[in-house]
């Protein structure tokens, strides 16, 4: 069912006392909802990677050494500096690593659903759950289930435990999991420094997979120039 059309009647979320006290040991959701923009460098072997988004509307630009990707708040659209094809999904991607990035505080938006769930335990160390489902229309993938795992002691998120559906459409079974160990303070706010993806076995991390760096962040409160998101001269939308 396609509910782009429709005016969606959105439940505020009222947020467990668990994840408010993740948030808040993030920095809390008040100075997050004060902030109107975060950017963000990842640094990637081919070149580094630079993704600009308006916290607000989640309108988004991810420039790369070869391609930009971005989102005007309708449309994915991509350039291309040269001839060299984009070996991925535009409209998978855009706002993908802001996702990942930006957690606990993407999961205070509106229309999610939250509810306890077993906790995670690995190297001997035992992780609280919280899981998080989505209202119908929410997103792209409104299919996607997320689990928030932190420390019992600290309530620092630790781990992220996501599945994919934007490609089946469909719920899926099968869990992927991002260790959050680095974090570092932007204008009060806890955020990542380093993911690190693990390989998994029966819905369960086993192995570390590999470390993406985030440098140059930036939050803030001054609101970004719309125009900077609208579709560029010979660029194609992405259907």
């Amino acid at each position: 069912m396609d509910y782009t059309d429709e005016q969606l009647d959105v439940t505020t979320s009222i947020y467990p006392e668990s994840i408010t006290k993740v948030f808040d040991a993030h920095g809390g959701v008040d100075t997050w909802n004060a902030m109107q923009s975060l950017v963000f460098t990842m640094k990637k072997p081919n070149g580094d990677e630079v993704t600009t988004t308006d916290l607000k509307n989640r309108t988004s630009i991810i420039e790369m050494p070869k391609h930009t990707i971005g989102f005007n708040g309708k449309d994915v659209w991509l350039t291309s500096k040269d001839t060299t094809a984009y070996k991925g999904n535009p409209k998978f991607y855009y706002n993908l690593m802001f996702y990942f990035y930006a957690m606990p505080f993407v999961l205070a938006d509106d229309g999610i659903m939250y509810e306890e769930t077993t906790p995670l335990v690995f190297e001997g160390q035992t992780y609280p759950g919280i899981k998080i489902g989505y209202e119908a229309g929410i997103g792209e993938s409104p299919e996607d289930e997320y689990i928030l795992y932190y420390n019992p002691e600290t309530y620092k998120m630790e781990w992220l435990g996501y599945t994919v559906t934007f490609f089946s459409k469909e719920k899926s079974k099968e869990f992927h999991f991002i260790k959050y160990s680095n974090w570092q303070t932007v204008n009060g706010l806890l955020l990542p420094e380093t993911l690190t993806w693990y390989k998994y076995e029966n819905n369960l991390p086993t192995e570390k997979r590999n470390d993406l760096k985030f440098t140059d962040v930036k939050l803030s409160k001054e609101k970004l120039d719309a125009s900077i998101f609208e579709i560029k001269e010979g660029a194609t939308v992405v259907e």
